[in-house]
């Protein structure tokens, strides 16, 4: 599982390509962010995304209110399903800050959920 900033060039080591954003990220063309799929559905909250407002302080917080709507929404589990096709995926996100965003939140939910799945 990657992630990496939309507006960074795409490559093919980046393998199923999905914006996790719930808004289209500014400046960015369909074709330069040459998706394979965009996840909206999962997305924050647009409550969620207005306290967090990228403030790093937020952070732990948005983490863990970011979680529990993952667990209570239901496109989270077909959005897994779709996922466990792909050998190699890249979660991407429009913020600028690298560290503190929902792609690395979401990553270690799918990580977690994909292995737990592989267990079973």
């Amino acid at each position: 599982m990657h992630v990496k900033r939309v507006y960074d060039p795409a490559c093919e080591a980046d393998g199923f390509r999905v914006l996790v954003d719930r808004l289209w990220p500014r400046g960015v063309s369909k074709e330069r962010a040459a998706l394979d799929a965009w996840a909206k559905s999962i997305a924050p909250s647009d409550d969620l995304r207005r306290f967090f407002g990228h403030v790093p302080e937020r952070y732990p917080e948005f983490a863990r209110r970011y979680r529990a709507e993952l667990a209570a929404n239901p496109a989270f589990p077909e959005f897994l399903g779709a996922l466990a096709g792909h050998p190699v995926v890249t979660l991407l996100f429009g913020a600028r800050d690298t560290e503190h965003n929902e792609a690395v939140v979401l990553s270690g939910v799918v990580t977690d959920q994909l292995h737990a799945r592989s267990r079973d």
